[in-house]
C-alpha cells in the first residue's frame, strides 16, 4: 500500500517536472511550458501579495513599489526558466516576508515608517503656500495649480491645508463654508433667510 501510494506520489512529481519543465533548461523550456509557468507564478504570485501586503492593490508609497518591481523582477525569472523554478518562487516569497516585517516595524513605531516611507510635506497653510516646502518637494508652482485643478480648487486662499503625502498625491483640507447672512424677510408670518456660502 505505501509502496504504491510512493509510486503514484513519484509519477505525478515527474509528470509536473515534465509539463513545468523543471529538469531543463532556458533553451530547452518551450512555449506550453512557459504558459503553464506563467499561470502557475500569477496564481502563486497573487497569493503571495494578497497573504503579505494588501496596500499593492491601493495606492502604494516607494516602499511599497520598490517591492511590487523586484517581486515582479525575480518571478519572471521563473517563467522563462533563466532561474530555478522553485527556488524563485521561494525568493519572491522571502521578500514579501521582509516587506511585512518591515511594514509591521513602521507601524508600530514612530521613527521606522518615516524612515522607510517618508513624511508628508505642508504645501498650504491657511491659504499660504509653503515655498520652502514646495522647494523640498521638488514642486513647482505648476505642480501645485495642477493637484487644484484635479480637485476642483483654483485658489490656495481658499485651502486651509494642502499636503503632499508619502504615496505622491496631493490631498487637500479646505477652508469650512461660513453661512454669511445677506437678508432677513418675513411676509405673511413666513420668515425668510438669504445666505451666502464662502
Amino acid at each position: 500500500m505505501i509502496e504504491s501510494l510512493r509510486a503514484v506520489l513519484q509519477s505525478a512529481s515527474e509528470q509536473f517536472h515534465l509539463l513545468l519543465g523543471l529538469e531543463r533548461n532556458v533553451e530547452n523550456v518551450n512555449s506550453g511550458q512557459m504558459a503553464l509557468r506563467a499561470i502557475l507564478v500569477y496564481a502563486l504570485a497573487l497569493l503571495l501579495v494578497r497573504i503579505g501586503s494588501k496596500r499593492f492593490l491601493s495606492q502604494a508609497t516607494a516602499f511599497d513599489v520598490i517591492v511590487a518591481i523586484m517581486l515582479g523582477s525575480i518571478l519572471s525569472r521563473a517563467i522563462n526558466g533563466s532561474a530555478p523554478f522553485v527556488p524563485t518562487i521561494l525568493a519572491g516569497g522571502a521578500l514579501l516576508a521582509a516587506h511585512w516585517v518591515f511594514a509591521t516595524i513602521a507601524a508600530s513605531t514612530s521613527f521606522f515608517g518615516p524612515l522607510v516611507k517618508g513624511e508628508p510635506r505642508l504645501l498650504i497653510k491657511d491659504g499660504q503656500v509653503q515655498e520652502e516646502e514646495m522647494r523640498a518637494a521638488q514642486l513647482s508652482k505648476h505642480d501645485l495649480e495642477q493637484a487644484l485643478r484635479l480637485q476642483n480648487r483654483q485658489d490656495p486662499s481658499r485651502i486651509k491645508r494642502a499636503y503632499l503625502e508619502r504615496n505622491g498625491s496631493i490631498s487637500i483640507i479646505p477652508f469650512e463654508n461660513v453661512p454669511h447672512i445677506l437678508e432677513v424677510a418675513t411676509e405673511r408670518g413666513v420668515q425668510t433667510i438669504r445666505i451666502k456660502l464662502e
